[in-house]
């Protein structure tokens, strides 16, 4: 067996290296084998498969969730194509009715002009066939001031057409029951009824306002320049007392002459950057042309929209005044 070299630091010898071969023994082993390590997750690639996969789905199910829903939408959204359309239904005609029932009224609450045969054949117009005669009234029977009052309307061919009049000097209603096909084609349906007249309503005591005294002061003497241009100086009424764009039409000139105003009453002012007030005022005109010596005054009552700007009070709107009796 070969035998090793025991020099240090040197090469061996020939004697040696021939023995040995190119090893050498001196030299140190090999060390062991490394182990092999695991590819990291997503290495090589693969995280783009799994995006991928992702993106798909997510594909597959907005093309699923439209293919389902659409249909179902167009179907609730739009009515189907077979299915009818509703006719609307013909509203009853107010007020060919209102005009036909009064004109009824005017030949059956007056017996005078037509009696018997003559009466039966003017009602003929507003009747059903042959029932005119059950209309026939014995006695006198006047009506004076007929005048609509309310349309009850019940479907579209059905209404009860209440009206007033002065039934042999008594103030009274009457309700006319009218059938109508159309405006054109109507009938009386059956019996008027006679009923009380509407009676006299309690009216309710105005609920308390603030008055602001300083503003009333300044507003009576424009008020009454304006009252009396309303009446006899519609020039001076535009120029003076309006506020601009006001659309105030005068009174015609020669009917009435401003005597007084009576009384006036302007609320506190509301919260708010422009200082409009409604202020109630009451006046007393005098009929124009009338005798020197007998006077004819008339008083009433108006409900006024004013302005303020700057120092002036300007009047916007005026229009009757509603519960100028209210406490």
């Amino acid at each position: 067996m070969a035998r090793r070299s025991t020099r240090r630091g040197g090469a061996p010898d020939e004697d040696t290296a021939a023995a040995t071969g190119p090893y050498d023994y001196d030299a140190p082993p090999d060390p062991a084998p490394k182990r092999s390590r695991r590819p990291r997750a997503g290495a090589g690639g693969r995280w783009w498969v799994w995006v991928g996969r992702a993106v798909l789905w997510a594909f597959l199910i907005v093309v699923l969730f439209n293919g389902i829903w659409m249909p179902l939408r167009d179907g609730i959204a739009q009515p189907a194509d077979d299915q009818p359309e509703t006719e609307e239904t013909p509203e009853f005609p107010e007020n060919a009715a209102a005009a036909f029932a009064t004109r009824f009224a005017e030949t059956y609450l007056n017996t005078g002009e037509n009696e018997g045969q003559d009466r039966a054949e003017a009602l003929a117009a507003f009747v059903p066939e042959g029932q005119a005669t059950a209309f026939n009234i014995d006695g006198s029977l006047t009506g004076r001031d007929v005048s609509l009052v309310t349309v009850d309307i019940r479907d579209a061919n059905n209404a009860v057409v209440t009206l007033t009049a002065d039934v042999n000097g008594e103030p009274m209603s009457l309700d006319v029951p009218v059938y109508a096909d159309g405006p054109a084609s109507l009938v009386v349906s059956g019996q008027p009824a006679l009923l009380a007249a509407p009676g006299r309503a309690e009216l309710p005591g105005t609920a308390s306002v603030e008055n602001d005294a300083a503003a009333r002061d300044e507003l009576t003497p424009r008020l009454e320049g304006f009252f009396s241009a309303y009446a006899e100086d519609p020039d001076y009424l535009s120029t003076g007392f309006l506020e601009p764009g006001a659309g105030i039409a005068p009174l015609p000139e020669g009917t009435l002459e401003f005597a007084e105003l009576q009384e006036l009453s302007v609320p506190a002012r509301a919260a708010g950057e422009d200082d409009v007030r409604q202020a109630m005022a009451t006046v007393v005109w005098r009929l124009a042309g009338g005798d020197a010596d007998s006077r004819a005054d008339l008083t009433q009552s108006y409900l006024l929209t004013v302005v303020k700007d700057g120092e002036n009070w300007y009047v916007r709107d005026i229009q009757g005044a509603p519960q100028s009796f209210g406490e």
